[in-house]
């Protein structure tokens, strides 16, 4: 029997954050190996563990993963979260670009001076209210189901309801002129899998505070 999937990272969010929410969606447990120091970022280069120097990486099935989207990509497609055919797979592909995109506005935030922040919000929530959730809104309303593809829970809408809850820490009623997305919203909150995830306790990480900032910043010779 295969062992726990084993993730390495710093503890905190960043980009292993949508792997944390994929697996635990899929009701997968996982183990965390947390890098303190600039050192045991070096061991991992030293031991080949990671193909081009960078975090994310996990072990699963036998692989040690590196790179975000392949690593999540596997993980969608082992346990059916990655449509039925090529055509869903597509469009699943489509709504999760999109939501890599704001979510990489949202995870540079952390490295940001206090003016940039408050720029970079401004900017967050404008692309968020006026770009990518009325793409998302539209996709529900015309498609007239409960999920963004084929109306069943896929890794676009674990992704989806992830930069909705990050987005809303940012701005609590960012989501009110968006109906589709607020009943959404309720219906992935209550999905067994996901409500676990989101109960104190669990292995979700918080934002990032000034203490995490400072030790990645030294870690990665920031």
């Amino acid at each position: 029997m295969a062992g726990k999937p084993k993730l390495h990272y710093f503890n905190g969010r960043g980009r292993m954050e949508s792997i944390r929410w994929l697996l635990a969606a899929a009701g997968i447990e996982f183990e965390e190996v947390f890098l303190e120091t600039k050192e045991d970022f070096e061991k991992l280069c030293n031991d080949g563990a990671l193909l081009f120097h960078q975090l994310p990486m996990v072990e699963i099935d036998g692989m040690k993963i590196v790179q975000t989207r392949a690593i999540l990509s596997y993980i969608a497609a082992k346990h059916n979260l990655y449509g039925k055919d090529r055509n869903e797979k597509t469009l699943i592909d489509i709504y999760v670009e999109g939501t890599i995109d704001l979510m990489g506005m949202i995870i540079s935030l952390m490295f940001q001076t206090t003016e940039g922040k408050a720029k970079q919000i401004a900017l967050i929530i404008d692309q968020a209210t006026t770009r990518y959730f009325p793409a998302y809104e539209k996709v529900l309303k015309d498609h007239g189901q409960d999920f963004l593809v084929g109306n069943r829970l896929s890794w676009a809408d674990v992704h989806l309801f992830e930069t909705i809850l990050m987005t809303e820490e940012l701005k609590s009623d960012v989501l009110s002129k968006f109906p589709q997305l607020q009943a959404f919203k309720t219906r992935m909150s209550n999905i067994p899998t996901i409500k676990k995830f989101l109960q104190p306790g669990s292995q979700r990480k918080p934002p990032p505070d000034d203490e995490l900032v400072a030790k990645i910043r030294k870690m990665f010779n920031m």
